[in-house]
Formats: structure tokens, sequence, C-alpha cells
């Protein structure tokens, strides 16, 4: 019997195999993460995106809120997320919707990044045309004259964090063959969680 079976509580089976994962020679960033979005008419987007928090509610990530991702989740409140940590032969995705965090839950990680990402996100007009690279790095070069003396830097509008609230959590490990064990959990309408195993 593996470790799919060491607990009947998602979340609990999910930080196990993240500290694992940070553990693990060879997984330079684990907490790394495919993010899933679509656009109203459907069209799907994925990107690469780092976990920041995990809460009683859901998985929290930061990023440009005039990015296409956000405009994407504004526009259609649903994501998929997975993690694929290829050492130890694991996956972990889910789907569920998106809401914003607290803008105070975002000014206080804010707080927390250094002071070149905090200009950074000041200056960065995420996933709009930019004519050179030349004319971003002056524009970079501009806000960090700008806040040479602001501390600390605040948080600007356009920049904060976004929580998946999952509503089904599959946990995937590798056998030979292809023959997978898949054991997925599903929120029920109460808030329990319910699993079943899945062929490979």
């Amino acid at each position: 019997m593996t470790d799919l079976f060491t607990s009947d509580n998602p979340w609990e089976l999910f930080g196990l195999w993240l500290t694992l994962a940070k553990a693990t020679p060879g997984i330079s960033e684990p907490t790394a993460m495919t993010l899933a979005t679509a656009s109203p008419q459907g069209a799907p987007s994925a990107r690469i995106v780092l976990l920041k928090d995990i809460d009683d509610r859901g998985f929290v990530f930061y990023t440009n809120y005039a990015s296409r991702k956000s405009r994407e989740l504004m526009e259609n409140p649903q994501a998929a997320l997975c993690f694929y940590w290829m050492p130890l032969d694991r996956q972990v995705r889910m789907v569920g919707t998106v809401e914003p965090v607290s803008t105070e839950m975002s000014d206080a990680y804010f707080a927390t990044r250094g002071r070149e990402k905090q200009i950074g996100a000041w200056t960065s007009k995420q996933s709009r045309p930019l004519e050179t690279r030349e004319q971003f790095e002056q524009e970079l070069h501009a806000n960090t004259l700008k806040f040479e003396s602001v501390d600390p830097i605040p948080r600007p509008e356009h920049w904060g964090g976004w929580r998946l609230v999952p509503t089904e959590i599959e946990f995937w490990i590798q056998q030979p063959y292809r023959l997978h064990e898949r054991r997925v959990f599903t929120r029920e309408a109460g808030g329990t969680w319910t699993s079943v195993m899945l062929y490979p």
C-alpha cells in the first residue's frame, strides 16, 4: 500500500508530498505549478506560477491583476493547477473556483518581497506589448530612482493575490508500464471530502 492512503484529508496529504518535494535533491522549485485558465469563450492558456501560501480555503499565488491570466480569471473565475515533481514521479492536479485574496493578505506578502521585485511590480505592464527591452529598462531605472528614499515601498493596486478554492484534487504516482496509481478527492456540498481510486 502506497502513501496515497496516508491520509483521508487531501490538504494533509498535499502537505506531506510538498514537504517531500522540498527535501528531494533535483527539485529546484518545488512550489512551481502550472496554472490553466480559460477565456469566457473557452480558449485555454497555461503558464507556470509559484505557490506562495496554503490556507484553510485554498492555494494562493500572486501576480499582476492586469495580466492575461488575471483578466481571464476575472471574466471566468475557474482554473486548474498542476504540480509535477519528476524526481519523485508524482503529480497533483486540482480544479476549482478562484477569488482574489484580501488586500491585507496581498499587502503582507508584498512587504516580504525584495525591493527589486517590488519595483519590478510597479514597472511591469504585464502581458501588454513592449516595443523594446530598452524601454522597459528605462522605466525600471526611473522607478528605482522614484522609490530610492521610500521605505517601505507600497503595493501597487494592480498587483495582488489569487486563491484557487479546489473542488477536486487528484494525486498521481507513476508506476511501471503506465499502470499509475491515482486517487481523486471531491469536495461535497457540506465541505467534506470523499475519495476514490481511478484506473491508470
